[in-house]
């Protein structure tokens, strides 16, 4: 009776380690993976927004992370480049996300969102397209000047973290 017990609890234990996982899954193909020292090319990024500079903060951000987390290097023109992206501004807004007892807002939210496509030299269908957006609090303030360095410094936080996300995605395959 003892020898049925213990096999049972063995077996549960084995079964619901089997059931549960552990987590872990498999990357996408080495062919996915970004690596030191391919060359990049960022050509301009349309922009359907109300920001002017949302798409050369972006392009910048891009470059920057690409280089600052996988070694891409950037390319020198289109038909030098081993990866290509493709990118349109989508949406920028920037509202109020929380107010002071005087009903005045202290905290604004810069909320831009992005299409990107990213392609490997000589194919046609990219290997990371997708939607992708990002956000970032920024504090109010009267000074209209300071306002707007606050609200460019947002930009830039969000065209970092917009460039993150494209390389992690682009590496798990999503």
């Amino acid at each position: 009776m003892n020898q049925i017990r213990c096999f049972l609890l063995i077996s549960m234990v084995v079964v619901s380690a089997l059931v549960s996982g552990c987590g872990y899954q498999l990357t996408g193909p080495i062919t996915q993976t970004l690596i030191a020292e391919q060359k990049l090319w960022v050509p301009f990024i349309s922009n359907e927004s109300i920001s002017p500079t949302a798409q050369t903060v972006l392009r910048r951000a891009l470059y920057d992370e690409c280089h600052a987390l996988r070694g891409l290097v950037p390319a020198n023109s289109m038909q030098d480049a081993d990866l290509t992206m493709k990118g349109r501004v989508v949406s920028y807004s920037s509202s109020a996300l929380s107010y002071s007892s005087l009903d005045r807002a202290r905290e604004y939210r810069l909320t831009v969102e992005v299409e990107l496509e990213l392609f490997k030299k000589g194919q046609t269908s990219p290997i990371w397209k997708g939607l992708l957006q990002a956000s970032k609090a920024y504090p109010a303030n009267a000074n209209l000047s300071l306002q707007h360095d606050a609200e460019e410094s947002a930009l830039n936080a969000v065209g970092r973290i917009i460039a993150h996300k494209l390389i992690s995605a682009t590496e798990q395959n999503y």
